[in-house]
């Protein structure tokens, strides 16, 4: 390895575009939280933990707005398959 490179006549290479719908953004997790997604990922044999992480949030997003009845009706469907 040479010890100076000239970079004087170099060219920033493209870019690689973000898919549709997606945005780039900097975010600030708990340790705990990111080592859990990781984990996670981990386990289920790879993956991305970004994937997983904006899923999460999907799902609280879309349970959080969900009506009430329609809440304890998945709750109940979920406890009676346990049960059983």
């Amino acid at each position: 390895m040479r010890k100076e490179y000239d970079f004087s006549k170099a060219k920033r290479g493209a870019a690689v575009p973000l898919p549709k719908g997606k945005t780039r953004i900097t975010i600030r997790l708990d340790d705990d939280i990111l080592e859990w997604f990781k984990e996670k990922v981990e386990k289920a044999g790879g993956g991305n933990y970004q994937t997983l992480i904006n899923a999460a949030l999907l799902e609280h997003i879309r349970r959080a707005d969900e009506p009430l009845e329609k809440t304890l009706r998945r709750v109940l469907r979920e406890e009676l398959r346990k049960a059983s």
